[in-house]
């Protein structure tokens, strides 16, 4: 009877596994695609694709643009601020491994310049690492979600870097202002018991964001850690959320007592299986977030004055692990990037010989079109077949890879620039950090 009952409960559990996740393990564990050594949809990958090279600039997961406005909002300039941790395959909270915590990581500034030959690297005055003022002598700094908000008229930025310390997972805050550009003070570590895996930000305003917490089992914890954060993973568990988070602003003023750092926190989004990468719509109605795990994107609708989630909207299929995600300046896509092949993923993290991670970057329809069951024609490896039309989202590949080392390792994250179309994309175990891809035309 017993013997029956655990047959049961195991198919049940089977049966459970493969509706939620079937798809991404067909897809994504159990297939290894035929990926070229380098695709890029709006050009030639060997002519108009380079990689962004300087000492230290390695396995960068998050990209976001730094845009500088005038008083009106006009835009004046554009930078690229990058995060990377070159110690990534010795500390990492969430793939492992968890053994050495004390190389720092780092944040770059890049500021696009000239159109550059086919294999020219960009000069390293147009790159630069920031200079972490301030920032507290022997306090971790492995930096992972990074987001900025615009300057107007010259004022500082705060920027805001998702740091998974030695202890426990915290948010930094800084100041960058474009007078001193490679100069990010530090103003505050930011912690609260409701950041468990804090994994990607959006901002609300200068003093407030949305930030995703990966996992609730996470490999922090003693003994069993490992264990169970790979059954959340594996088993799909809706076990993440998302929080939003009002500060209060920072005062250098020492006559009164202090007021809290965090002035309000609310659950935005709960029971979501892996919530990774976030962003907020142009236009502020709008809220994505990727689901690594299930292998899709949500979007939700969002109430821009209370940052109140109003409800889910539509959920689109993606033919991969989706890590990080943007939207273009004008609302009218989504560029999604992530892994293809996540046992690839996890044998680069591993140091293991000959593994290449390939990439994957694709760009959803977030205006209404024609349905086409015909989608995706051009890509090598077409998302047509692995995942279903959704309606009114037509889904385009902008980039693909086998992360050899002639192509372009592990996509994490994918930009594009609305002035010059030029597609950056960040590579979580890329031994060159950046791929900048310059359209043709």
């Amino acid at each position: 009877m017993v013997s029956t009952r655990i047959l049961a409960y195991t198919a049940g559990l089977i049966a459970i596994i493969v509706w939620r996740s079937g798809r991404v393990a067909k897809n994504n564990i159990l297939t290894k695609h035929n990926f070229p050594t380098g695709y890029y949809a709006e050009g030639n990958y060997t002519n108009d694709c380079t990689t962004l090279k300087a000492p230290e600039l390695k396995y960068c997961e998050d990209a976001t643009f730094w845009n500088l406005l005038d008083n009106s909002g006009k835009f004046v300039d554009r930078g690229l601020l990058i995060s990377c941790d070159a110690g990534r395959k010795s500390w990492n909270t969430v793939m492992g491994p968890l053994r050495d915590p004390e190389p720092l990581g780092s944040l770059w500034l890049y500021e696009p310049g000239r159109k550059l030959q086919a294999g020219q690297s960009p000069p390293l005055e147009r790159f630069k690492r920031l200079e972490l003022k301030g920032y507290p002598a022997g306090h971790d700094f492995h930096p992972l979600g990074v987001e900025i908000y615009p300057s107007y008229a010259g004022a500082p930025s705060n920027l805001y870097v998702i740091n998974h310390a030695r202890e426990r997972t915290v948010i930094e805050h800084f100041i960058l202002s474009p007078s001193a550009p490679t100069i990010a003070t530090h103003v505050r570590t930011i912690t609260s018991p409701y950041f468990v895996s804090p994994n990607s930000l959006a901002l609300t305003s200068p003093d407030s964001f949305y930030v995703t917490n990966d996992h609730l089992l996470t490999r922090r914890l003693p003994y069993v850690g490992n264990v169970l954060a790979v059954i959340e993973s594996i088993f799909a568990l809706p076990l993440g959320f998302v929080s939003h988070v009002t500060l209060n602003p920072y005062s250098t003023d020492t006559s009164d007592a202090p007021a809290p750092i965090i002035k309000e926190h609310t659950f935005a989004v709960l029971f979501v299986p892996f919530p990774n990468g976030i962003a907020i719509s142009p236009s502020g109605t709008h809220l994505a977030l990727s689901s690594t795990t299930l292998g899709h994107v949500s979007i939700y609708a969002r109430d821009k004055a209370t940052h109140a989630i109003a409800g889910l909207i539509q959920s689109i299929p993606v033919p991969f692990t989706p890590d990080n995600l943007h939207y273009t300046h004008d609302g009218e896509s989504l560029i999604v990037s992530g892994h293809p092949n996540f046992p690839a993923l996890t044998a680069v993290a591993a140091n293991k010989t000959g593994a290449a991670a390939p990439s994957w970057v694709l760009s959803i329809a977030m205006q209404g079109i024609e349905l086409k069951e015909d989608f995706d024609v051009k890509a090598p490896v077409s998302a047509r077949g692995l995942v279903p039309a959704v309606h009114s989202r037509e889904v385009t590949t902008l980039f693909q890879s086998d992360g050899s080392a002639a192509g372009f390792s592990s996509s994490a994250t994918g930009l594009k620039d609305p002035i010059t179309g030029n597609l950056y994309v960040s590579g979580l175990y890329a031994e060159d950090g950046l791929l900048v891809c310059r359209p043709s035309s």
